[in-house]
Parts: structure tokens; sequence; C-alpha cells
């Protein structure tokens, strides 16, 4: 199981990644744990300035944009 994590305040940008990554893990095929970081401080320890980020198992592969589903299939197979 893939865990993915999506970094941001929760707002509209952040919804809508996290719904990309889940239909992206349904078209690859992929369990995963979505998980929202909302807290300031654990955003920062991932080093990123601008949100939405996301975080697959630990990885930052994406932050202050939203990548589309078939964008994010590729990260959820390395």
């Amino acid at each position: 199981m893939k865990k993915i994590e999506v970094l941001g305040s929760g707002c509209a940008n952040c919804v809508r990644l996290a719904a990309n990554a889940k239909e992206a893990a349904g078209i690859a095929g992929v369990e995963v744990e979505i998980v929202k970081v909302t807290d300031y401080a654990d955003i920062m320890a991932y080093g990123i300035m601008s949100t939405p980020g996301l975080v697959v198992d630990g990885k930052v592969v994406s932050y202050g944009r939203v990548p589309s589903a078939s964008d994010i299939v590729p990260w959820l197979s390395e």
C-alpha cells in the first residue's frame, strides 16, 4: 500500500489534489492511504514553499500546483 500525503490548508486546490490522487490510484490499480497534512510546521518539514504539495511514500513529487490524475499515475509506480 502506498501512502499519499496531501500538504495544504484544506483549500479547494488541496481537495482537488486529493481527488486526483484517489483517481490516479484507481487508474494505476494501486491501493493507497491518503492523508491530509494541514499543520503548517509539518508541511514546512518537507521543505516546500507553496501548497498544495503531494508526497508519495515520504518523497515530495509535486508542490505549488494541482497535477492531474494522469500526471500522478507514474509517481505511484515508482
